[in-house]
């Protein structure tokens, strides 16, 4: 399992998140990081990964940590309403942003300036938990590849699989005992080159999206040993069954 040392200064917020939540992580969880080698040792470059867990920031950003970088998340921006969070996600380096709003614009353009200065940004292309049954990728939105078209950055894809374990989708309460096994497969970076001198035209950035797509649910059929579904569980289409099992 490849290991890096952290490739710049931790500053304050990391100085006071990692000696909690790291030691956590190790009390609770086993790792397996698969293909850390394809993570970049330096530059701006995007994580992209599939989404089972409300606790799996965590452990994604424990993956990321474990090979030398900080990573920036586009966070909720309610999660910044509190002075003090928000003092500290900003501290952290973390990105905020109004979903479907206008001022998601400014968390577009955040990103991209993270990652021109050389951050990583992790970003869940879904940008939710998963509805599929099997949780399985859904179909992603475009900000990732947008962010690559841009920026011309690498988009490293991730399948992630056990968080779901620790914290159930949705659910309140954690399995704690015994150690969950959180599994990461990393991928070579989604190939883009042949998209980003073309016309951005919105054909060009769902092709783009889906190229993604198709790498992190690949990575995620590796870990599971397993075929993912031929088509993936689009919300627009299905709707929400966690709204729907609410309901009933």
């Amino acid at each position: 399992m490849t290991v890096r040392k952290l490739q710049e200064k931790r500053g304050w917020a990391w100085n006071i998140a990692v000696p909690i939540i790291k030691p956590l992580l190790l009390a609770t969880t086993k790792r397996e990081w698969i293909g850390g080698e394809n993570i970049p040792v330096e530059g701006g470059f995007i994580i992209a990964l599939n989404h089972i867990s409300h606790v799996d920031p965590l452990t994604a950003a424990h993956l990321v940590y474990d090979h030398g970088h900080k990573p920036s998340y586009l966070a909720k921006s309610g999660l910044f309403d509190n002075k003090a969070l928000g003092y500290f996600l900003r501290g952290a380096g973390q990105i905020p942003v109004k979903r479907e709003t206008k001022d998601a614009v400014g968390a577009y353009s955040a990103a991209v300036d993270a990652i021109r200065a050389g951050r990583v940004v992790v970003i869940y292309p879904e940008a939710t938990i998963t509805r599929d049954p099997e949780l399985w990728p859904m179909k992603g939105k475009s900000g990732a590849a947008r962010i690559a078209l841009e920026t011309g950055c690498p988009v490293i894809p991730v399948g992630q699989w056990g968080a779901q374990e620790l914290l159930a989708p949705y659910t309140k309460k954690p399995h704690l005992v015994p150690r969950n096994q959180i599994t990461m497969r990393v991928g070579t970076p989604v190939p883009l080159d042949d998209l980003r001198a073309q016309p951005r035209t919105t054909a060009l950035v769902n092709e783009a999206t889906e190229r993604i797509m198709t790498a992190i649910t690949h990575q995620l059929e590796l870990v599971r040993g397993e075929k993912a579904p031929a088509e993936r569980y689009d919300m627009a289409v299905h709707g929400d069954r966690f709204k729907k099992k609410k309901a009933s």
